[in-house]
């Protein structure tokens, strides 16, 4: 035990470790706020779809050789995020099928386009990288540590100011317009903000393993509590945890950041499905 102690102390002595950590910490508190809401609304699937739209976008801006790929992957994002939620009020294409569409589309598009045209020499490496965030999250430097913290604040504050707003959309989206409130600009604040934890967390877990680190805490929560302030608190103590056990064992024994993340994730659902069960 003294071994593992001086050896994460060795480590943290180390600045791209500490910023792992920061970002780290600050993207599981964001993912899990939104992700109760996620969850009841049946947007689940959205973090795959936008996940895959932003790693078209990083490719493109690999291609490109830009320095900070979020200045394409932001917009792009965000942008994915209007026409996803536009087209699930079409009645032309259902939701889930336009989601399906892009998201494969932007994959494969993604990986084409690095196949095609990139100069590195380890393609290979890059693509797992991104799709499944070994080593992104330990590569950051300072300006996208300080972008990270600045965009999670603004998403924490976001979610704060509008909190009540947020809680009527997700639990009777007609009631609320029927009091007059505009619903659709809620839910495309929701969708916006989504699409902001994406290209964060996308540094954290990659982009195929995205959506659990958005879903896992909420189920988990919800194994437990059954009121929306209890359960977002819960899902946000449970995300930040298991992506700081993660990140530190990781970090010991040269596991992959992502998969180590969501298999704490995975572990911690299994442990309050039990105690939910038992509390039955």
């Amino acid at each position: 035990m003294s071994d593992l102690v001086e050896k994460l102390q060795f480590y943290l002595e180390y600045p791209f470790v500490r910023y792992a950590l920061i970002v780290g910490t600050l993207i599981a508190l964001c993912s899990s706020l939104l992700g109760v809401t996620l969850v009841l609304k049946r947007y689940s699937f959205i973090g795959d779809g936008l996940s895959h739209v932003a790693f078209g976008a990083m490719a493109v801006a690999s291609v490109c050789n830009l320095t900070n790929d979020t200045l394409i992957v932001m917009p792009v994002t965000l942008i994915a995020a209007v026409l996803l939620l536009r087209s699930g009020q079409s009645t032309r294409i259902n939701g889930d099928a336009a989601l399906a569409m892009l998201s494969v589309g932007s994959l494969a598009m993604g990986y084409l386009i690095l196949n095609l045209f990139s100069t590195s020499a380890n393609l290979s490496g890059d693509v797992c990288s991104t799709l499944f965030g070994s080593t992104s999250i330990l590569t950051l430097t300072k300006t996208v540590v300080y972008l990270c913290i600045a965009l999670s604040i603004l998403v924490i504050t976001v979610f704060v100011l509008f909190y009540n707003r947020i809680f009527a959309v997700t639990f009777d989206e007609n009631f609320t317009r029927a009091i007059g409130v505009k619903a659709d600009r809620y839910n495309l604040l929701i969708a916006l903000v989504i699409a902001v934890i994406i290209v964060l967390g996308m540094n954290l877990v990659g982009s195929l393993l995205l959506s659990a680190l958005v879903i896992f805490p909420a189920l988990s929560a919800m194994r437990l509590l059954n009121h929306f302030k209890g359960v977002v608190l819960c899902s946000a103590v449970l995300s930040v945890c298991c992506a700081l056990a993660g990140m530190l064992v990781s970090i010991l024994f040269s596991t992959p950041v992502g998969s180590t993340i969501v298999a704490a994730d995975m572990l911690v659902f299994f442990v309050c499905s039990i105690i939910g069960r038992i509390r039955r």
